[in-house]
C-alpha cells in the first residue's frame, strides 16, 4: 500500500472496480505497448523463488545472452498480465527481468478483489521489503541469464516505490540503478522512512512523481532532492505534469501513454548508463 495515500486516492489512480473485475483485458491492452526498437528474442517462464517466508511466484523473461538483471516491484494490484508484458518489453531491450508477486505470503498470483489487495498490502513492511529484496537478488545472481559483472537495476510502481528505495539501500554493492514511478510513501516521518536509506545507496536514481501526488504532498520532492544532494548521489527527480497516480501501467485508469513513454525512455537511458 502506498504508505501515505488513502485507499480512495490509490483507486482513483489505479483501477476502477469494473476494470479490476475485467483484469483479463490487461493482456490485450499490454499488446498495444510499443515494441522495443531492435527487440531481442526473449524466453519467458513462471518461476518460484525461495525466501525466508515461503515461495514467491514470479515472472522471469530474458534474452539468450547473459545480461544485466532488473527486479520489478508491481503496484498494489500485483503480478498480472500488464506487468508481465512490461517485463517482456524491458527484456526485449536487453535485460533479464524478474517481476515478483509482492503478496506471495498471502496468495499466489494477483488479488481477487481490491479489498484483498489492500488487506495483503497491509501485511508488508520495511522488514519484508528488505528480506524479499535480498532473496530476489540472490536468486537473480544464480541465473545463467544474468551477468553478475554488471550491476542490477530495480523499478517500482505505487507501493513498489518504497521497495525500490529499500532494495537500493540494503544492497548497495549490487544495485546500480533504481526507478520509482508514482511511488507513495518515499518520505515519511517514521523511523523507517525509505528516504533515510539514501546515504547507504550507491545507485543512480529516477524518481518520477505523479502530478496529483505532488499537489497533495509538495514537499516530498524537496526532501528527496536534499537527501540525494547531501549523499552526493545522482538522482533525476521530476513531477510529470498532467500525469496522475498510476499513469505508467497500461491497464491503469490513469494510464497516460505520452507520459508513460517519456518515463520508459528515461528508465532505459538510466539503465544503459548505470548498468553497463
Amino acid at each position: 500500500m502506498c504508505e501515505h495515500d488513502s485507499k480512495d486516492d490509490i483507486l482513483r489512480g489505479e483501477l476502477s472496480r469494473r476494470q479490476f473485475g475485467a483484469m483479463g483485458l490487461g493482456a490485450a491492452m499490454a499488446a498495444l505497448l510499443p515494441k522495443a526498437a531492435l527487440a531481442a528474442e526473449v524466453t519467458e517462464s513462471e518461476v518460484e523463488i525461495k525466501t525466508p517466508d515461503g515461495l514467491c511466484d514470479a515472472h522471469f523473461v530474458h534474452p539468450a545472452k547473459a545480461t544485466a538483471a532488473v527486479l520489478v516491484w508491481p503496484d498494489i494490484f500485483g503480478l498480472r498480465p500488464a506487468f508481465r508484458a512490461m517485463g517482456k518489453r524491458l527484456a526485449e531491450s536487453g535485460y533479464a527481468v524478474l517481476t515478483v508477486n509482492p503478496f506471495y505470503r498471502s496468495i499466489k498470483g494477483a488479488p481477487a478483489s481490491r479489498e484483498d489487495a489492500f488487506k495483503y498490502a497491509g501485511t508488508l513492511n520495511a522488514n519484508t521489503h528488505i528480506s524479499d529484496a535480498k532473496a530476489f537478488v540472490t536468486w537473480l545472481d544464480a541465473q545463467k541469464a544474468v551477468d553478475r559483472r554488471r550491476k542490477i537495476g530495480t523499478t517500482g510502481y505505487c507501493m513498489g516505490g518504497p521497495m525500490v528505495m529499500r532494495t537500493a539501500g540494503s544492497l548497495p554493492r549490487r544495485i546500480g540503478a533504481g526507478c520509482s514511478f508514482h511511488g507513495g510513501g518515499l518520505t515519511t516521518t517514521n523511523a523507517d522512512s525509505p528516504h533515510l536509506l539514501i546515504p547507504k545507496m550507491k545507485a543512480s536514481m529516477l524518481i518520477a512523481i505523479a502530478d496529483n501526488d505532488d499537489q497533495k504532498d509538495p514537499t516530498s520532492k524537496d526532501i528527496l532532492r536534499k537527501a540525494f544532494d547531501d549523499a552526493k548521489l545522482s538522482a533525476e527527480i521530476e513531477v510529470y505534469k498532467g500525469a496522475n497516480h498510476g499513469w505508467m501501467p497500461p491497464d491503469s485508469q490513469n494510464h497516460n501513454p505520452e507520459a508513460a513513454e517519456r518515463g520508459w525512455a528515461r528508465k532505459l537511458a538510466l539503465f544503459e548508463k548505470a548498468l553497463a
